[in-house]
């Protein structure tokens, strides 16, 4: 009798093993479902952007850019759900491949510079071609960041909490940062990997006292810089300082042309637009519309509501990498999430404020919307890291564990 009696008990905790080692049944279709809304609404506004020119460029094929951003985004899209539905994020493999992409990027940007491969576009040699396909090596470097450093970073344990060890994070974000620069002569992007780095950095160390002792000295210092150089514009005549100190020059001095047709466009398009496809700034009055210019023929051509929607988009698909980061079941999958949140964040932002004058012209592309396959394509794969770590999140309820009993018991 007393084996019966033990039997029940032994039983369910047996269960309650189980359902900590079971993988949770979730997955982040609301994610998906968005970053699939934002693609097929960039390339609509893709090809309606850029009709014109590709027709007057690429004799009569006013497709041109629509079918190559499609193409790109199509496979992006299959890669990243086989990704997220097959890829276990904790493999070994996984960090391996992280230092492969990492340092595999760095190879591919120096390529740019010291091979025939390098490939010259726009007046800057920043592309990989070979046998047809171009691609940018400073775009891979973004996914190397993101799932690099964290891995560093957690096998340092501990000893994050150090200034060395810090100071190594920001090296590591240093040298991506100078690869794209000098490498690649593409400063916008070397940027952003090393903002990518700080907020990887500050997540890993999240003491808010240390890094607010430190923002007040570099907003007076960036003011002061400002105030000094609006004050003296003639540094930039007689320094050559090349097509950067010209950006800063003409932001400086009110705006670019393409700038200042921009704000024409955005402002001709008024609040509910003047219809899709109907924009005029886009033929020939805004240089290369179809790349970081494209907000604002959103503007014109759908009005401040359809831009406010546009950044409603942005905003929930934000909103949903949180609640994956927030979630996530380790420290590992919340800082990948995090730096695909802080990537999205960080090129939205700075788009927006170059389209609306409010910093110099950077050369950014608006994610998932302006041409670019390499950028639309990497940038697609990043959200499918997202969902690969959405997949393993466990409801603190026990609900998903329980399902997946049940799942395994019939």
């Amino acid at each position: 009798m007393a084996e019966k009696v033990n039997m029940p008990s032994q039983k369910k905790e047996k269960k309650k093993k189980r359902k900590k080692k079971l993988p949770s049944d979730f997955y982040d279709y609301n994610l998906l479902a968005c970053t699939i809304l934002l693609v097929s609404f960039g390339l609509i506004m893709l090809y309606s952007a850029s009709a014109y020119e590709a027709a007057s460029t690429f004799k009569g094929n006013d497709m041109y850019y629509f079918t190559h951003q499609a193409g790109f985004s199509a496979g992006a899209l299959v890669l990243a759900i086989v990704l997220s539905r097959r890829v276990d994020y904790h493999k070994p493999w996984f960090y391996w491949m992280a230092a492969f992409i990492y340092w595999g990027s760095i190879a591919l940007m120096a390529a740019v510079k010291f091979t025939p491969l390098g490939y010259e576009a726009y007046g800057a040699r920043r592309w990989l071609r070979i046998s047809g396909f171009s691609m940018q090596p400073a775009e891979l470097g973004k996914i190397g960041i993101i799932m690099y450093l964290p891995c560093i970073i957690l096998k340092m344990g501990k000893n994050m909490r150090t200034i060395r060890a810090k100071l190594f994070i920001l090296f590591l974000g240093m040298i991506q940062l100078g690869a794209a620069w000098k490498l690649t002569d593409n400063l916008s992007t070397g940027i952003i990997l090393g903002l990518l780095a700080c907020v990887i950095l500050f997540l890993a160390d999240p003491d808010v006292k240390k890094y607010l002792i430190g923002l007040p000295i570099v907003l007076v210092i960036a003011a002061v810089v400002y105030v000094v150089l609006k004050n003296n514009l003639q540094i930039f005549e007689t320094a050559n300082g090349g097509f950067r100190a010209n950006r800063v020059y003409e932001w400086l001095s009110g705006g670019s042309y393409q700038i200042l047709q921009g704000l024409y466009a955005i402002g001709s398009g008024g609040f509910k637009g003047k219809g899709l496809g109907n924009s005029t700034q886009k033929i020939t009055t805004i240089p290369e519309a179809q790349n970081d210019m494209i907000f604002s023929i959103i503007c014109e051509e759908l009005g401040i509501f359809g831009a406010l929607l546009v950044l409603l988009l942005f905003g929930y698909l934000l909103y949903r990498l949180f609640v994956i980061a927030q979630n996530a079941p380790d420290a590992y999958g919340m800082l990948l999430t995090s730096g695909v949140f802080a990537h999205v964040s960080i090129q939205v932002i700075l788009n927006i404020c170059v389209v609306l004058n409010l910093i110099p012209a950077t050369g950014i592309t608006l994610p998932f919307i302006s041409y670019g396959g390499t950028s639309v394509a990497f940038m697609i794969i990043e959200i499918g890291i997202a969902l690969c770590v959405s997949r393993f999140i466990v409801f603190r309820d026990g609900q998903n564990a329980e399902q997946g009993e049940t799942a395994e018991e019939q």
